[in-house]
C-alpha cells in the first residue's frame, strides 16, 4: 500500500527499467528487496494499462502504476476512487486535435496506431497479441516523432489547441494539458495523504522530464549507446545521478545504492 511508506520509487519502464528487447531480468531481485522493504515500486511509462498488467504479473507488483505518459492512474489498491484516476482526455478527442496540428503544418503526423503490423513491430519490436495491448489505448496519442525541422511550429500550435506535446526516443507523445507523468505522481501523493513523500524517480528520455523534476532523488538511466542528450540538456540546472551502466543494469545499481545506505 502506496499509504505505508513515505519513500517510492517511481520508475519509466522502456529504456529504464527494461532494454528495448523487453527484458525485466535485471531489475528483478533489486525489486523484490524494495517489496521486502515495503517500499512502493509504481511504475510510470507511456505503455497502456494492458501492457502494464503483464509487466506487473511478471515482477509480482501490488502498487498502483501510471500510465499513457501520465493520462491515467490505476491500481486495485486506489479503493476511494474506484481503481483509477483519469486526467486524460480521450484518444478520439486527441487524434481530432493530432490531425487539426497536422493540417496547420502541412504534414501528415501519424499516430502510432495507425501502423501496420509489420511498420508498429519495426518501431517497438512488438508482435503478435502485444501489439493489441499496446493499441488498447483511451488517454493519450502517440505517433511518430516529425522530422526537427518541425519541432517550433508543433509546439506553436500544442500551444493553441492547449495540449502538450512529449518526444521520446521512438515516438512522440500527445497529451491534454491536466496529464504528464509528473501531474500523475502528484495526483497519486494527493490521493495517499501522505505529507513529505520522498520519489526516487528514474527515467531515460525526455518524456520522462516531467517526472524526474517531480522527484526528489533524480536518476537517469543511459542506453546502450549513453543518455539522451536532449534530457541531461534539460536537467543541466538540476542535481541528478547518471547510471553508470544502461538499461535495467543501470536502474538495478543505483536502486540497490540507496537500498544500502537506507541500512546505515
Amino acid at each position: 500500500m502506496i499509504e505505508d511508506s513515505s519513500l517510492w520509487v517511481v520508475s519509466d519502464v522502456d529504456g529504464t527499467l527494461m532494454d528495448h528487447s523487453y527484458d525485466l531480468t535485471p531489475a528483478k531481485e533489486t525489486i523484490k528487496k524494495l517489496q521486502k522493504l515495503s517500499i512502493p515500486v509504481i511504475l510510470c511509462t507511456s505503455k497502456t494499462a494492458s501492457e502494464v498488467k503483464v509487466i506487473r504479473e511478471e515482477l509480482n507488483l501490488t502498487d498502483p502504476y501510471i500510465v499513457e505518459n501520465g493520462a491515467a492512474i490505476y491500481g486495485e489498491s486506489l479503493e476511494k476512487v474506484n481503481g483509477e484516476i483519469i486526467l486524460g482526455k480521450k484518444y478520439k478527442y486527441l487524434e481530432e486535435i493530432l490531425n487539426f496540428i497536422s493540417k496547420e503544418i502541412d504534414y501528415e503526423l501519424i499516430p502510432l496506431n495507425n501502423l501496420t503490423d509489420q511498420e508498429a513491430t519495426q518501431l517497438t519490436g512488438l508482435k503478435g497479441n502485444s501489439l493489441n495491448l499496446m493499441r488498447d489505448r483511451h488517454w493519450s496519442m502517440p505517433f511518430l516523432n516529425p522530422p526537427t525541422f518541425l519541432e517550433e511550429k508543433i509546439n506553436i500550435c500544442s500551444k493553441k489547441f492547449q495540449v502538450d506535446i512529449f518526444k521520446g526516443n521512438r515516438m512522440s507523445h500527445l497529451l491534454s494539458k491536466n496529464s504528464n507523468k509528473g501531474k500523475a505522481i502528484n495526483a497519486l501523493k494527493k490521493y495517499s495523504n501522505i505529507q513529505n513523500i520522498q520519489i526516487i524517480g528514474l527515467g531515460d528520455s525526455p518524456n520522462d522530464l516531467p517526472l524526474l523534476l517531480n522527484s526528489d532523488i533524480k536518476i537517469v538511466i543511459p542506453g546502450k549507446d549513453g543518455p539522451n542528450l536532449n534530457l541531461i540538456n534539460q536537467l543541466k540546472d538540476f542535481e541528478f545521478t547518471l547510471a553508470s551502466e544502461p538499461n535495467g543494469y543501470g536502474w538495478k545499481n543505483e536502486i540497490n545504492k540507496l537500498i544500502n545506505n537506507l541500512d546505515k
